[in-house]
């Protein structure tokens, strides 16, 4: 099958999507209870929504991406990280109602109960500690404490404990870190007991001006600075520290923020924590990292990989040097590094930092050298990644060999869960033109990618969602991937495009490689192209401006005849025409603010844009 072929020349930051912003800790500067009163005053009066709208909030906002990736209500009271969910909600149809056993609904789970702060605003709207909860297991929590239940568990009518997720309720266990308190308490499953732990530490940072005014409540002593009970801060600081926190946080902290204007601190900085409670006295050092090892190394990356430190609280991140020069930080024990100089000898060193800011001597340096860049394809690669709505999965590979390619020797296999084996291999059929592409669909996809797609299959290599990654091989070899293999992953409801300065395949994954594109965006598979001599540069100048622009228009200076059109993310036309001299004004005062891609077309080339319209 013959496809057009275009030049896709855009590279979209990794971090388009909303972060923290810019200086938005930067009078955090303190420690202890000072520090507390500094973050409060930094989140303090966020814009109240109101209690309705937390249900549109949950319809757009809570949704299971990470596990099942279903799309379906992620209920932590009910949500099986490990196996199939007991039961699952429609984020529409399922709103409670009314509900008489688990699973009927969801409602709002008010993690520190309404009683507390008598029910009143902005509290009982606030979407940082309000999340959608299974109705009856909700109840059945009530308006008990957390804690580590023990085997004396409670009864009640209508409901199973544990719950079908394994949540409990029962007798706190009086003794090591929950030491203090006898009484009845709830207690989640591990996955989400450091997502409690820090919505309480965001909860009492956040209304530290009013919570020592509240009525009475087992977890807190009556206090504004210090608010925990012992015993409740040492069972959340246990959560906090064997609980890290998890993607899910960081992009509910994201949609928060976008919502009502204030963030959890203790999600985007874990280390506030210790600064202000102080739970330890901790001067002890972490273990150096030790057997830092580098693998994968092409042109422009390195692959390098560690053993974890080990400490007497815990590990915080790990910083990354690079000759001596501080790279970059992370919390896993791998580090892809990337944007390095071809045939450069670089040495790498690793120090580990603590949750109370303690760190460890550097590690011994390893050092190597990278590769000499090439400037010739050799290999076909994975062009396009599409893991849409339902069943609308499909992968797109790409040859500029220079010569046609048999598949014989050729299959796809999918990283399930991102666990640590590929999983059954899909034989491909067929060949590849030079500089053209071949697509694989499921066989139930829709009918506009049915019609383009070379092999259509529904195997286990075509069911991938967004936490799975895929890889292609040949002779049974892994020659490139989308996704990090037994990683985190997080690529659900969403179209990735190489970017086009990608001559060839490889096994170590990027995300800057790749432009993400909107969920079911169809419109960019069956074409592809890639910059292997500066096609860019075409013997005449183009030049687009003002990029990003502010104005009603943008201009294009080609001395060259062009026709063009704006496409938005989900591949629309939104405006055409053709060049008119050598300015050319594109008019874009009926658009709203986001990115673009502006194609140009030329006689026998075209040219690919990211525009920004502010």
């Amino acid at each position: 099958m013959k496809k057009t072929i275009f030049i896709l020349y855009v590279l979209l930051s990794s971090n388009m999507f909303s972060q923290i912003p810019e200086g938005y800790y930067d009078s955090a500067t303190g420690s202890g209870y000072e520090l507390k009163t500094q973050l409060f005053n930094i989140i303090n009066n966020h814009n109240d929504q109101g209690y309705n709208s937390l249900d549109d909030f949950y319809i757009n906002n809570e949704l299971d991406n990470y596990y099942e990736n279903d799309n379906t209500i992620l209920d932590i009271y009910s949500e099986n990280p490990t196996n199939s969910d007991p039961y699952n909600f429609n984020p529409i149809n399922d709103a409670c109602g009314n509900y008489s056993s688990e699973g009927d609904c969801y409602n709002k789970e008010h993690v520190i109960p309404q009683s507390v702060f008598g029910s009143n605003y902005p509290m009982r709207s606030d979407a940082h500690h309000v999340l959608p909860a299974d109705g009856r297991v909700n109840g059945f929590r009530g308006n008990y404490p957390f804690g580590n239940v023990g085997s004396n568990l409670i009864s009640q009518s209508g409901i199973t404990n544990p719950t079908l997720n394994g949540s409990m309720l029962g007798y706190n266990i009086n003794e090591g870190d929950s030491s203090g308190y006898s009484g009845i308490v709830f207690e989640p499953i591990d996955e989400f007991k450091g997502d409690i732990a820090r919505i309480y530490f965001y909860f009492i940072t956040r209304y530290e001006n009013v919570i020592s005014s509240w009525s009475d409540y087992e977890m807190f002593d009556g206090s504004s600075n210090k608010v925990l009970e012992d015993t409740f801060l040492n069972i959340l600081y246990s959560w906090h520290v064997l609980d890290p926190v998890s993607q899910k946080e960081i992009d509910r902290n994201n949609q928060i923020y976008i919502y009502q204007g204030n963030r959890n601190p203790f999600i985007d900085n874990p280390v506030y924590v210790n600064q202000i409670w102080n739970i330890t006295s901790d001067n002890e050092n972490p273990s150096i990292p030790s057997n830092l090892s580098i693998e994968n190394i092409t042109s422009s990356s390195i692959l390098i990989n560690w053993e974890e430190s080990t400490d007497n609280v815990g590990i915080a991140y790990y910083e990354i040097f690079i000759n001596g020069n501080y790279y970059s930080s992370t919390d896993s024990i791998f580090y892809l590094i990337t944007n390095l100089t071809a045939q450069t000898n670089y040495c790498i060193s690793i120090q580990a930092v603590d949750l109370s800011q303690n760190i460890s001597e550097l590690s011994e340096d390893v050092c190597d050298t990278t590769l000499e860049q090439s400037n010739e394809t050799s290999e076909i690669f994975i062009s396009e990644y599409i893991e849409g709505s339902s069943n609308n999965k499909a992968i797109e590979l790409a040859n500029f060999t220079g010569e046609l390619v048999s598949l014989d020797n050729y299959s796809l296999a999918r990283n399930t869960n991102s666990g640590g084996i590929w999983g059954e291999f899909l034989q491909l059929n067929g060949s590849i033109n030079n500089e053209d592409v071949f697509i694989i669909s499921r066989g139930n996809a829709e009918q506009s990618i049915i019609d383009i797609a070379d092999q259509l299959s529904s195997d286990d290599a075509m069911s991938f969602n967004g936490d799975d990654p895929i890889g292609l091989f040949k002779d049974g070899l892994l020659i490139d991937v989308f996704g990090n293999f037994n990683g985190e992953n997080d690529f659900a409801n969403s179209t990735y495009l190489r970017n086009d300065n990608i001559i060839n395949p490889s096994t170590n994954f990027s995300i800057n490689e790749w432009t993400a594109l909107e969920n079911n965006t169809f419109e960019f598979l069956g074409f592809h192209n890639q910059n292997l001599a500066n096609q860019l540069n075409m013997g005449f100048n183009i030049k687009v401006f003002p990029n990003p622009t502010n104005l009603k228009h943008f201009t294009v200076k080609s001395s060259k005849v062009f026709s063009y059109q704006l496409y938005n993310l989900s591949g629309q036309i939104k405006t055409s025409g053709k060049s008119k001299g050598l300015n050319t004004k594109i008019d874009c005062s009926n658009m709203s603010s986001g990115i673009y891609f502006l194609r140009l077309n030329f006689n026998k080339s075209n040219h690919f844009q990211k525009i920004i319209i502010n």
